[in-house]
């Protein structure tokens, strides 16, 4: 009998972007869809699975290896909305070690006790630090780990530098059978933001990417995150998780990712530049559309 296939996915995005409010909607959503999924936090603050489980913490991989020295991987593993696993590989101690070793800690022990086979999990949805792309964090792309790469961008600049970071991370990978990108998704980008949307759309095109959902601010995210809980758990017939199933499904059709086309830091900096002026353009009254200043 053949292995179940697991669909293993790396979210990654700048630290405030709003990276694990979406993918722990992701994870609702795609639960909701009738998948077993597993949620594997890979930040040092431990707080990824924080809303699929009421706005508790729960004791990292790391933790319990600094309190027992040995664990059994089913110790680490908790509940939570709609049977949703989750996971925290947590970090070192304040001061000590790099936080990455977290992650390559984690992992390590996920696949030497089977726990992914054991679990029959259809998705494993790996939540990253997308400011620093190298060392354990890289270890998503670096070893293969995650098929599927996506990035959560606003149409900030320090969001999108980061987000330009880790497609030079993919790239260099690529040829060594690293994760491949599957595209970005356009975080508090309405569809009709106008120049915040035109933006990210600008960039993508330049870097041979696709964005797979734009997500709108909303305050509908903030009232459910207050109360512990994700949008697709608090809100479930709200808008905003119309958006958060709409992103699941696209993700759950996904299939082909590519070496996604990064800028040079020059081109990086030249595009923000024209963008700047554009923007200044269309605020002074100059001219009275995006396609104008264009």
């Amino acid at each position: 009998m053949a292995e179940k296939e697991i669909k293993q996915i790396a979210i990654y995005g700048k630290g405030g972007i709003g990276k694990s409010t979406t993918t722990s909607n992701l994870s609702a959503a795609l639960s909701d869809m009738g998948y077993k999924v597993m949620q594997f936090g890979c930040d040092p603050k431990a707080d990824s699975t924080n809303t699929l489980r009421d706005g508790t913490y729960i004791p990292t991989i790391l933790e319990l290896l600094r309190d027992n020295g040995k664990v059994d991987a089913h110790d680490a593993i908790f509940e939570g909305y709609n049977g949703i696993y989750c996971v925290e590989a947590g970090g070192p101690a304040p001061g000590v070690g790099c936080a990455g070793r977290g992650i390559i800690t984690a992992v390590q022990l996920l696949k030497q006790q089977k726990i992914f086979e054991e679990l029959e999990l259809d998705y494993v949805i790996y939540d990253v630090l997308g400011d620093v792309v190298c060392g354990g964090f890289a270890v998503p792309i670096r070893e293969g780990i995650a098929q599927h790469v996506f990035t959560v961008s606003s149409s900030d600049f320090m969001a999108i530098y980061a987000a330009n970071n880790l497609f030079k991370g993919i790239q260099k990978y690529s040829n060594a059978g690293g994760a491949l990108l599957g595209g970005v998704i356009a975080n508090s980008v309405a569809p009709d933001s106008g120049y915040q949307r035109s933006i990210v759309d600008d960039f993508v095109s330049r870097t041979k990417t696709k964005v797979m959902q734009y997500v709108p601010r909303s305050l509908t995210v903030t009232q459910s995150e207050l109360s512990g809980k994700t949008t697709i758990e608090a809100a479930p017939d709200s808008a905003q998780a119309k958006v958060y199933r709409e992103l699941a499904k696209r993700v759950d059709e996904h299939t082909e990712s590519k070496t996604p086309n990064p800028l040079t830091q020059q081109e990086l900096r030249d595009w923000a530049a024209e963008w700047s002026d554009q923007i200044l353009a269309i605020e002074s009254g100059e001219v009275t559309s995006v396609a104008a200043a264009i």
